[in-house]
C-alpha cells in the first residue's frame, strides 16, 4: 500500500550511488515541513527490492548515472511494481538523449543536481499535484528532441507482428515476465524478441526502444 495519504507528509524516496550526496539530498528532504525520506539506496536494484516489501512511497528521485542498472532502465521497473509513484529524475546530465528516453519511459519529471533545495522541494509538491516539474533548459531539450523525432520519415524497422506486441506492452511499462505471462511465452522468447527489437530499432536500453516507439509511433496509442 502506498504512505501518503491527504495531510500526511509526502514519503519520497531517494536513488543515488553517491553517499555524500545521498546523505545532503536525505537531509534536505527530511528538514522539509511536507515531507520526509525514510529510504536512500545506492542502486535501483535495492529501491526494487525494498519496493517488494516496504510501503510504497509518492515520489522516487532517482539518479540516471547509477552503477548496474541505470535510472533510466529502471523506471519501468519501478513503475511496474509502483504505478502510482511518480519519479523524477535528478541528474547532472542535460544530454538530450537521455531526457528524452527518461520521460518516455515515464519519468514524471527531470532536475538537474545543480538545482537548489528550493526547486527540488517544488518539484515534489508540483508532481504530487499533479505537474511535470522539468528544469527550464532540460524542457528546451526535449521540444527540440521531439520536434526532430516528428520530421523523421515513417519507418517500420521491419518488425514482425510478435515484436510489435512485444514492443506495444514494453511501452505499457510491462516487464520481461509480465510480457511472457501476458503473450503466453516463455521468459526465454520474450528475451530474444526484446533482442531483435533493440536490434532493429538500433537502440540499447528499453528506454530507447520505448522513446523510438511512441516518437515514431511504432504501436497503437492509448
Amino acid at each position: 500500500m502506498r504512505t501518503g495519504t491527504t495531510g500526511a507528509k509526502a514519503v519520497v524516496w531517494l536513488i543515488e550511488d553517491h553517499a555524500d550526496s545521498r546523505r545532503v539530498l536525505a537531509r534536505v528532504l527530511n528538514r522539509a515541513p511536507t515531507m520526509q525520506c525514510p529510504c536512500a539506496f545506492a542502486s535501483c536494484e535495492e529501491a526494487l527490492e525494498a519496493l517488494r516489501s516496504t510501503p510504497l512511497p509518492d515520489v522516487i528521485l532517482l539518479d540516471v548515472g547509477l552503477p548496474g542498472m541505470n535510472g533510466i532502465e529502471g523506471i519501468p521497473h519501478l513503475k511496474a511494481l509502483s504505478p502510482a509513484t511518480h519519479v523524477i529524475m535528478l541528474t547532472v546530465f542535460d544530454d538530450q538523449e537521455k531526457v528524452f528516453n527518461a520521460i518516455c519511459a515515464g519519468a514524471s519529471g527531470y532536475l538537474l543536481k545543480t538545482d537548489d533545495e528550493e526547486a527540488i522541494a517544488g518539484a515534489i509538491h508540483e508532481v504530487l499535484q499533479g505537474g511535470a516539474p522539468i528544469n527550464p533548459r532540460i524542457a528546451r531539450l526535449v521540444l527540440e528532441k521531439f520536434a526532430s523525432q516528428a520530421a523523421r520519415p515513417a519507418h517500420d524497422y521491419g518488425l514482425s507482428e510478435r515484436e510489435r506486441e512485444v514492443l506495444e506492452l514494453m511501452v505499457q511499462g510491462l516487464v520481461k515476465k509480465e510480457i511472457a505471462d501476458r503473450l503466453d511465452l516463455s521468459y526465454h522468447t520474450v528475451d530474444n524478441h526484446l533482442r531483435n527489437i533493440y536490434t532493429k530499432l538500433q537502440v540499447h536500453t528499453r528506454g530507447g526502444a520505448v522513446a523510438k516507439a511512441l516518437s515514431e509511433h511504432l504501436v497503437r496509442s492509448r
